[in-house]
């Protein structure tokens, strides 16, 4: 069944999930900071509107792009780096009163595994959350206000480590040396693995869950990141060796995994 999807972020993530949508026979609707790319997306059948959140206001028409969609994709990572301290939870407070206001009922806000914190071990989407960042506190005090509104069906993704076309992070770290956690595992998941979750939500109508969105294999970052570095001709970075900062941290999908699992049982049978 066709559906009118809102990808509020049009960046990285959200452009080529609108155009994966689309093709898919959804009515979808994107929001994007810069007026250049409007014709990209209209180009590319997605409804194209101009918004910009800040703490203080929302910059653009954002009840005309909240009125035409039932399903609202909150695609805005918090970018607290460096001197930018700015309230990531200002912006989706005022976003979450927009949304009130308008006939949306069904959420997913992309999250991130950073609000487990520096834990040791296994985590699924049942382990409680500790993060040890600002990032992550801010993260999980915005899936918490979404959470916490009973007139939504709010599904929150914690993606890891994103990678995909011109976004892998060995680009940087083979020039680096001396580096910690050589022992830790990886915790990533690719650009298309992230559709096809957001996707499968939506068509199976996976609301009110909470979904980690890790690739289920996990080698050290040392073996990762050296044999990605020689697949791309470069340096292979260098890790200290017994560095006394490895974790052991390892993100399990286990909620997707049930759900994909329960889905199959009640096809086959």
């Amino acid at each position: 069944m066709n559906k009118k999807i809102g990808v509020l972020g049009c960046g990285w993530l959200g452009f080529p999930l609108a155009k994966y949508l689309v093709a898919n026979k959804h009515h979808v609707y994107g929001s994007t900071t810069s007026i250049d790319k409007l014709d990209l997306l209209k180009e590319n059948g997605i409804h194209p509107f101009h918004i910009s959140l800040s703490t203080t206001e929302i910059k653009g028409d954002i009840q005309s792009f909240l009125s035409n969609i039932e399903i609202l994709i909150i695609n805005i990572p918090p970018r607290l780096r460096g001197n930018n301290t700015e309230s990531f939870v200002d912006k989706i407070t005022l976003l979450h009163a927009e949304v009130k206001k308008s006939p949306v009922k069904k959420l997913i806000f992309i999250s991130s595994t950073s609000v487990y914190g520096n834990v040791d071990g296994t985590v699924t989407e049942a382990t409680v959350p500790k993060p040890s960042t600002a990032s992550g506190r801010q993260l999980l005090e915005c899936e918490e206000r979404f959470l916490s509104d009973e007139s939504l069906n709010t599904t929150i993704i914690r993606f890891g480590g994103l990678i995909g076309p011109n976004r892998h992070p060995v680009t940087m770290l083979s020039k680096r040396s001396n580096l910690n956690n050589g022992d830790s595992p990886i915790n990533i998941i690719h650009l298309d693995d992230c559709i096809h979750m957001i996707s499968t939500i939506i068509e199976n109508d996976y609301w009110n869950e909470v979904f980690n969105g890790v690739y289920p294999l996990h080698p050290s970052k040392k073996e990762y990141y050296t044999a990605e570095a020689q697949k791309r001709g470069l340096p292979a970075p260098d890790y200290l060796h017994n560095s006394s900062n490895n974790s052991n941290k390892i993100v399990i999908n286990q909620n997707f995994i049930d759900k994909s699992h329960q889905l199959h049982t009640s096809i086959v049978s």
